[in-house]
């Protein structure tokens, strides 16, 4: 099975690195049994970064291998030594990758070489003895774990950044374009779909530089699915400007200058969203006496319509020089409007969530409390350690959790979970009641030992 080598749309998992667990340790030594906690905290996981690199031009990396996650956090261990942070992990992607969440929406366009988005952040982690301390609570004897990172499904779509896109049928000449303004060597046949991918091309005319890219396959019904045009019109997207591509030499039957402009127009017209490109002609294959004369007998016919028409030819070069300064002047002008206007590829960032936010819903029998904070401190927490589940406990009533619970009415006795999902954390709803606190003798947190008892 042939392995692709150009892929512009993938989905990838990314989950960022699990954050180490902090650690419950007393600090000893001779003559000094009971020093004070020196526990260290847990490192924090690796965060899944996505960063636009200028070397990579496709996605294939991701099409095989679309699990990726960050490194874990270190744990924290004695003397007040931290675990260390897990690694990041840094996938790099082309210039003009648009990132859509499982759901479709965009999450972030990244457009401009450095760019860089975290996609799935590390886990905090979670901290040790040492730094649960308090006048109130000298010797905790638990500390908080380390939490998962986060988890997401995303969507990788390319669309090549370029100032000019050719648009044609195929073998109209778009790649025999390219190779003859450019360096770029495409792969180049006389039959339908050699180009399998958008094929760029950097074109210097005057004092302006500016890429061009082909989009490959274009066919009446390509909007539609119809050819392979349709997995490439995303790539006109960002283009400033449009040049139409005619092939004045085919000899397909039914099949002529303005007809073929017509189909093309009617594509793009039906994918939408490119009206306001100003759009350039140029009639090609103008080395072959009849196509000279059937491109001299439309050029007035086109330009009626409003469009800039040249004559020109891959194979003799007649009229490059001409094409490339007329696609300068719009590229300028198009590049002078966007200096002057707001950036428009920018990263989205979701909509912030208050961390002291929290909901009490009652679900059948059961009392669901969700909320950013009440749901970490769960994950947090150690549950077989009683004074670790004290000390959530405590968490939870300064939030106002209990408050809001007895407010909704909730009775003694009844079930609480907290955190969605299937896996949320079940407790008996107990006010009042400091969980954890017997373990000790004394008020929680503290250790007798230490105050002198």
């Amino acid at each position: 099975m042939a392995v692709p080598t150009f892929v512009d749309r993938v989905t990838v998992q990314v989950t960022g690195g699990r954050g180490g667990n902090g650690v419950a340790s007393v600090h000893r030594e001779k003559f000094k049994p009971l020093g004070g906690p020196d526990g260290g905290n847990g490192g924090h996981g690796g965060d899944v970064v996505l960063r636009v690199d200028p070397g990579v031009t496709t996605l294939v990396d991701y099409h095989h291998e679309s699990h990726r996650q960050g490194g874990h956090g270190g744990h924290g261990s004695g003397s007040h030594r931290n675990g260390s942070n897990g690694a990041e992990v840094v996938l790099s992607v082309p210039d003009g990758t648009v990132v859509r969440s499982a759901r479709g929406a965009v999450i972030a366009d990244l457009v401009g070489v450095g760019t860089s988005l975290v996609i799935a952040a590390g886990g905090r982690g979670g901290l040790g003895n040492a730094a649960l301390a308090s006048t109130k609570r000298k010797a905790p004897g638990f500390a908080l774990l380390g939490e998962p990172g986060e988890h997401r499904t995303v969507s990788l779509e390319l669309k090549v950044v370029a100032d000019v896109g050719l648009v044609g049928f195929p073998s109209a000449g778009k790649s025999s374009l390219i190779a003859a303004l450019s360096r770029a060597r495409p792969k180049i046949a006389d039959y339908p779909f050699t180009t399998l991918v958008p094929n760029l091309g950097v074109v210097t005319a005057g004092d302006v530089t500016f890429t061009v890219a082909d989009v490959p396959g274009l066919i009446e019904g390509a909007s539609e699915g119809r050819g392979l045009g349709h997995d490439f019109l995303r790539h006109v997207e960002r283009c400033a400007a449009l040049v139409h591509v005619i092939d004045c030499a085919t000899l397909e039957p039914g099949r002529d200058p303005a007809s073929d402009l017509d189909v093309i127009e009617g594509e793009l017209e039906r994918y939408g969203g490119l009206d306001d490109r100003p759009r350039l002609v140029a009639l090609n294959k103008a080395d072959v006496p009849e196509a000279r004369e059937l491109a001299e007998l439309v050029r007035a016919d086109l330009e009626a319509r409003g469009l800039p028409v040249l004559i020109v030819s891959a194979a003799s070069r007649e009229g490059l020089r001409e094409l490339s300064f007329a696609m300068a002047q719009v590229v300028a002008e198009a590049r002078a409007v966007r200096s002057t206007a707001e950036p428009t590829r920018i990263v989205l960032h979701p909509p912030a969530v208050a961390d002291s936010d929290f909901s009490v819903e009652r679900e059948g029998e059961i009392w669901r409390v969700r909320g950013v904070k009440p749901e970490r401190w769960v994950r947090q927490t150690d549950f077989s350690n009683d004074e670790a589940v004290g000390f959530l406990a405590d968490r939870l009533a300064r939030l106002g959790v209990e408050d809001q619970l007895l407010a909704a009415g909730a009775q003694p006795g009844e079930p609480v979970a907290i955190g969605g999902g299937d896996d949320p954390v079940v407790f008996d709803f107990d006010p009042g009641v400091e969980a954890g606190a017997e373990t000790l003798l004394g008020r929680r947190g503290a250790d007798l030992r230490l105050d002198g008892h």
